[in-house]
C-alpha cells in the first residue's frame, strides 16, 4: 500500500505533540521549537511560566532565546519533545515562510472567496482564540502594509498583520489554555507545498478585514 503525504501528516487531534513536531520538520521541511505547556496545579491547569496572568497559556515561546533553538531535524524535535512532550509548537516565520494573519470572521470570508476564485493557497491555521494565519513565501511581512495601502486600506486598522523574521506561528495541535486546541483550517498537503506569494491573496484578505472592521465599527455605533 502506498501511504501518501497527506496520511503521514499530523491530525488535527489524539496525536501527541512530539509526532506532529517532528513531521513538521521531517515533511515540511519547517523549524520547529518547543514553547511553555500547560500544568496541572490546583484542579486548574497553568501556563509553565507561572505567570496567573498569562494572555497565551501553554502556548508561547518558553525563554528570549527560542528562536535559536528551533530545529529543522526531526531527530533534534524527537529529542526535544522527549524532555517536554506537552510543549507547545512553535514554527518560525521568516524562514519556510511567512504568515499573514486575520480575524477569524475575515479569515473564512476571504478563503470561501480564494477557493471560488481557484487561488492557490497554502497552509492556513485555526487558533482557538480566533484567529487565522495563511501560510505564504518569506518576505510576506515586510510587504503588508505597503500592499494593503495600495488597496485603499492600513493594515493595522483593517486588523491584518505580516508574521515574518522574529515572530511565529503556533503549530497544531497545541493547545491554548482552556480554550481548546489550534487546528488546520486548510492542512498541509503535497498539493500546497508551494506556497503563494503575498501579492496573490492580499486583495481577499484585505477586503475580507475591511468588511469586517467595517461591520464591527456599526455594531458599536
Amino acid at each position: 500500500m502506498v501511504i501518501t503525504e497527506t496520511a503521514q501528516l499530523p491530525r488535527q487531534r489524539g496525536e501527541q505533540l512530539l509526532d506532529a513536531a517532528a513531521r513538521y520538520a521531517e515533511e515540511r521541511h519547517w523549524d520547529v521549537c518547543p514553547g511553555t505547556w500547560l500544568e496541572a496545579a490546583e484542579g486548574a491547569e497553568r501556563c509553565s511560566c507561572d505567570d496567573a496572568d498569562c494572555a497565551s497559556p501553554g502556548a508561547h515561546p518558553a525563554g528570549p532565546d527560542w528562536a535559536g533553538q528551533a530545529t529543522g531535524s526531526g531527530a533534534a524535535a524527537r529529542r526535544m519533545w522527549s524532555r517536554h512532550p506537552g510543549a507547545s509548537i512553535l514554527l518560525p516565520t521568516g524562514r519556510a515562510f511567512d504568515a499573514i494573519e486575520v480575524p477569524e470572521s475575515a479569515g473564512f470570508l476571504a478563503l470561501a472567496r480564494m477557493e471560488r476564485m481557484g487561488l492557490s493557497l497554502g497552509p492556513v491555521t485555526h487558533t482557538p482564540d480566533r484567529r487565522m494565519c495563511f501560510f505564504v513565501l518569506p518576505g510576506a511581512a515586510a510587504k503588508v502594509d505597503d500592499l494593503v495601502r495600495k488597496l485603499g486600506w492600513r493594515a493595522a486598522s483593517v486588523d491584518l498583520v505580516g508574521r515574518g523574521d522574529g515572530h511565529y506561528v503556533t503549530g497544531p495541535p497545541t493547545r491554548v489554555g482552556g480554550l481548546g486546541a489550534v487546528q488546520w483550517a486548510r492542512r498541509p498537503t503535497h498539493a500546497n507545498r508551494w506556497l503563494p506569494d503575498a501579492q496573490e491573496l492580499i486583495s481577499p484578505l484585505a477586503y475580507a478585514c475591511a468588511r469586517e472592521s467595517a461591520d464591527a465599527r456599526e455594531r458599536l455605533s
